[in-house]
C-alpha cells in the first residue's frame, strides 16, 4: 500500500538504510521492499511487515528524542560540540578522560555543551539531568591521519607471502618477507607491501584466500618460521619433520599439506617448550597479558574436537563460554605458541623494517569468515542473517555476495568500537603503511539478506565520521599512514572524505588507462601509485589481452563483446606507447615480431612496462608499488575476482626462489632505475609537499570520477 511503503522507507532512512541507489551504469535502482523489512530487522527496527512501519517510526522517534546524547561524539581536533538533550533544566555533565583525569559542569537543557583542548584519545562523557542518565563516547582526534613527512617520494615491491619460497626452505614464512625486505632496502625502496598475514582454516574448512581469515585479531601460523624457534637445536621430533618437507613440486602450492607439517612440527616444539621451565614461564606471562591469542588459541582447539562450525556446538560453548575439557590441551598449546611465535617474529621483522623506511605495507580485509574466532567471540557487533556484497556493475553483471556477515553499525557504536580498535591495533603495532580493504565501507556497505541474490541488495550507512576519527587517533599513536582501497565505481564524496582526513587514495595504471589521448590522467601525490593490484590480471596479461579471453571463459563477456574489448585493448595500447615515446619514457620499442594479434614480443613487453615504470617513478606520488611478478613479465594472476577453488586462487608461488629472483639483471636493473628517478623527482622537489597538496585539492574535489574506474582521487 503507498502509505505503508512510504512509512517503510522513512523507517528505512531512519536506520541509514538507502532505499534506492544509483548504480555503475548511471541507473537509478529501487531497493525491493522485502529487502528493506530484512534489513531492517536485522539492524533491530520493531517490525515484521510493512503495514508495522509507521509505529516503529513513532518508537524510534521517541527513544532518540528521549535520549540526552548520541552514544558516540568526535572532537575534532579536541573540540567538541554536542546539542544537550532534556526538558530545558539543568544537565550535570562530567567527562573521564582516558589518562584519568575529569571534568565536569552544568549545561542547560537542550544547549550546546562546549569543550576544548580534549587530548587526543578515548574518553567518557556522563549526563545527568534529574533521574535520567546518558553516556557517550568522546574521540577526540586530529582532523587527519598521521602521514609520511614530506619530501616524500617512497617506492617498495609488492609480494604475497604465501608465494615466497627458497631453495633452501619450500615453505613461506615471515623469514622470506624479511629477506625480500633486506633486498629491498640495499636498492634503495622503503617498503614491502604483501596481502593479509591473517590465519585461514587451512585443513577444515578449507578457505585459503586472505580476505576471509578466522580473524583479524591473530597471524597465520603457517607463516612461523619454525626454522629460527628457539626450541629447534633441541626438539628432536621437531626436526624430524622438518626433515620431511619436500621442495614444491610445480607452481601451486599444496597449502593443506603444508599446514599438517607446520601443525606438526609446532605441537613438537610447543611440548618442548611446556617442557622448559623459563619457556613455560615466558609464555604463560605472554598469554595472560595478550587474553585474545589465548582466547583465540582455546577457540582453535575446541573446533578441532568439535569437527563442525562454532554454530553447531553444544550451547555454552557456542555462547562463548569455554572450560577445559571442551578441547585438547595439547592443541591450546600449539596455537598459543604459534600465536607466540608469530607475534614476535612478526614484531621483529616490523623493527627492522621501520630502520630503513616507512616499513611494512599490511593489508586490513573487509570482512572474517563466517565460521571463524571473531564471529563466535564478537557476535553481537556481525549482523547475522545477510551478507555483504556488491551490486551488479559492468563487470560482475550479476552482482557479488562475498559470504561473511558485515559489521553492525548500530551493535558497534553501543559496544564502542571495542572490537574495531583491537583490529587495528593488531594491524598498526607493525604496519608503516595499512591499506583499508573496500574503503567504502566506511560510508556504506552492500548487503544483502540470506535467501536472496545481489541485485536484491540495499547499502546501509555507517557513521564514516566516527570511524576516520579512529583511524587518526590510532594512526597518530603508532605512526603509521592508512591508505583507502578505492578503486571502481566509488562516489566522490567519499574521496574528498578521504582527502579530508588524509588517507592516502589508490593510483593504479591498468584500471586509469583508456583508449584516448592522454591514455592516463595526472597522477596526484596523496596517491598510492602501481600497475596493477593482485585481483586484476598481471601486466603481461594485460598487454596481451589475455584477460578478455577469460571473462569469456567465465560469462562475463559474449563474443559481441569480447570482440570490442579486444578492440578497445589494441587501441589503448596503441595510445599508451606512443603517450610514454613522446614522454621519453620507451626509448626505442622494438617492433612486434610474430605472435598474436596485441601480444608482442617479450622485448616490448618488457620495455613498455619498464617505460610505465618510470613514468610513474618519476609522479608526485607519496609511494610507488611495483608488482614483483611483473617484472619478469608473469602471464598467471594470483587471483581471478568472482572465482573460487575453480582456480589456483591465492596459491600459486612466484616462478623463482628468492635467491634467484633477487639476482635477476632485469629485475634489478629496472629497480635501480626507479630508485635514481623517484630520488631525482625528491630532490628537484623544492617546495613542501604538503603545501601542494592542500593547493591541488580544491580544484580535484569537482571533478568526477568515470563510473567503473579507478584513479586518482
Amino acid at each position: 500500500m503507498p502509505g505503508e511503503t512510504a512509512d517503510l522507507v522513512r523507517l528505512a532512512v531512519r536506520y541509514g538504510v538507502l532505499p534506492a541507489y544509483v548504480d555503475a551504469s548511471g541507473r537509478r535502482r529501487v531497493v525491493p521492499r522485502e529487502t528493506l523489512l530484512q534489513v531492517l530487522r536485522v539492524l533491530g527496527a520493531p517490525l515484521t511487515r510493512a503495514a508495522e512501519a509507521s509505529e516503529a517510526l513513532r518508537a524510534v522517534t521517541s527513544e532518540a528524542a528521549a535520549r540526552l546524547c548520541e552514544p558516540v561524539l568526535v572532537a575534532w581536533a579536541g573540540r567538541l560540540r554536542v546539542a544537550v538533550g532534556g526538558d530545558g533544566g539543568t544537565v550535570a555533565w562530567h567527562l573521564d578522560l582516558e589518562d584519568g583525569g575529569r571534568r565536569e559542569g552544568r549545561v542547560a537543557g537542550g544547549r550546546p555543551l562546549l569543550l576544548d583542548r580534549l587530548p587526543t584519545g578515548y574518553h567518557r562523557l556522563h549526563l545527568q539531568a534529574g533521574r535520567r542518565r546518558g553516556a557517550a563516547l568522546v574521540i577526540a582526534a586530529p582532523r587527519r591521519v598521521w602521514t609520511f613527512p614530506p619530501p616524500t617520494r617512497l617506492w617498495g615491491v609488492f609480494v604475497p607471502l604465501y608465494a615466497l619460497w627458497s631453495a633452501r626452505e619450500p615453505v613461506a614464512h615471515v623469514g622470506g618477507l624479511g629477506a625480500v625486505l633486506e633486498w629491498v632496502n640495499g636498492l634503495g625502496g622503503g617498503v614491502v607491501a604483501t596481502l593479509p598475514l591473517l590465519p585461514a582454516f587451512l585443513d577444515e574448512p578449507f578457505e585459503p584466500s586472505p580476505y576471509a581469515p578466522a580473524s583479524r585479531l591473530c597471524w597465520n601460523e603457517l607463516y612461523v618460521d619454525v626454522a629460527r624457534a628457539p626450541e629447534l637445536a633441541a626438539c628432536a621430533e621437531a626436526q624430524e619433520h622438518l626433515r620431511r618437507r619436500r621442495p614444491p613440486a610445480g607452481r601451486l602450492a599444496d597449502l593443506r599439506a603444508e599446514m599438517a607439517v607446520q601443525r606438526a612440527v609446532l605441537q613438537a616444539l610447543a611440548r618442548c617448550a611446556f617442557a622448559d621451565p623459563s619457556r613455560r614461564a615466558a609464555l604463560v606471562a605472554w598469554a595472560e597479558s595478550h587474553p585474545v591469542p589465548a582466547d583465540y588459541a582455546r577457540f582453535r582447539a575446541a573446533l578441532e574436537r568439535q569437527r563442525r562450525p562454532w554454530r553447531e556446538w553444544p550451547a555454552p560453548l557456542r555462547g562463548g563460554t569455554v572450560r577445559p575439557g571442551d578441547y585438547d590441551e595439547a592443541a591450546y598449546h600449539t596455537y598459543l605458541y604459534a600465536q607466540w611465535l608469530a607475534e614476535t617474529q612478526i614484531a621483529a621483522l616490523a623493527r627492522r623494517a621501520r630502520e630503513r623506511g616507512p616499513g611494512l605495507y599490511l593489508d586490513l580485509p573487509l570482512g572474517v569468515h563466517p565460521d571463524g574466532y571473531d564471529v563466535w567471540r564478537e557476535r553481537e557487533v556481525f549482523a547475522a542473517g545477510v551478507s555483504g556484497g556488491a551490486p551488479p556493475d559492468p563487470f560482475f553483471t550479476r552482482g557479488q555476495v562475498w559470504g561473511f556477515p558485515p559489521l553492525h553499525p548500530v551493535r558497534l557504536r553501543a559496544q564502542g568500537y571495542r572490537y574495531l580498535v583491537a583490529v587495528l591495533r593488531h594491524h598498526l603495532r607493525h604496519a608503516g603503511l595499512l591499506r583499508i580493504d573496500h574503503v567504502m565501507a566506511l560510508h556504506r556497505l552492500f548487503w544483502v539478506p540470506d535467501g536472496m541474490e545481489a541485485p536484491d541488495g540495499a547499502y546501509v550507512r555507517y557513521p564514516a565520521e566516527e570511524l576516520y576519527a579512529l583511524l587518526s587517533v590510532e594512526s597518530h599513536r603508532h605512526r603509521a599512514a592508512i591508505a583507502g582501497e578505492d578503486l571502481g565505481t566509488v562516489p566522490g564524496y567519499i574521496r574528498r572524505a578521504m582527502r579530508r582526513h588524509g588517507l592516502y587514495g589508490m593510483y593504479v595504471a591498468q584500471y586509469e588507462a583508456r583508449p584516448a589521448a592522454p591514455p592516463l590522467p595526472p597522477v596526484p601525490p596523496y596517491a598510492l601509485a602501481g600497475v596493477n593490484t593482485h585481483d586484476m590480471p598481471t601486466f603481461a596479461a594485460f598487454w596481451a589481452g589475455g584477460d578478455i579471453a577469460d571473462r569469456r571463459v567465465l560469462g562475463l563477456l559474449d563474443a559481441e563483446g569480447m570482440r570490442r574489448e579486444r578492440e578497445r585493448r589494441e587501441a589503448l595500447r596503441r595510445h599508451l606507447a606512443a603517450f610514454l615515446r613522446r614522454g621519453g619514457w620507451l626509448g626505442s620499442v622494438p617492433a612486434r615480431r610474430g605472435g598474436k594479434a596485441g601480444g608482442g614480443t617479450v622485448d616490448r613487453d618488457r620495455t613498455v612496462l619498464h617505460g610505465l615504470l618510470r613514468w610513474l617513478a618519476a609522479s608526485p606520488a607519496h609511494l610507488l608499488l611495483v608488482t614483483l611478478e611483473d617484472l619478469w613479465l608473469e602471464r598467471d594472476p594470483q587471483n581471478v575476482p568472482g572465482t573460487g577453488l575453480e582456480r589456483p586462487n591465492w596459491r600459486r608461488r612466484l616462478r623463482y626462489p628468492v635467491e634467484r629472483l633477487t639476482r635477476l639483471p632485469s629485475v634489478v636493473a629496472i629497480l635501480q632505475e626507479i630508485d635514481r628517478t623517484r630520488r631525482a623527482a625528491r630532490d628537484a622537489d623544492t617546495r613542501p609537499l604538503t603545501r601542494r597538496w592542500t593547493a591541488a585539492a580544491p580544484a580535484a574535489a569537482g571533478s568526477p570520477r568515470r563510473a567503473g574506474r579507478a584513479g586518482s582521487l
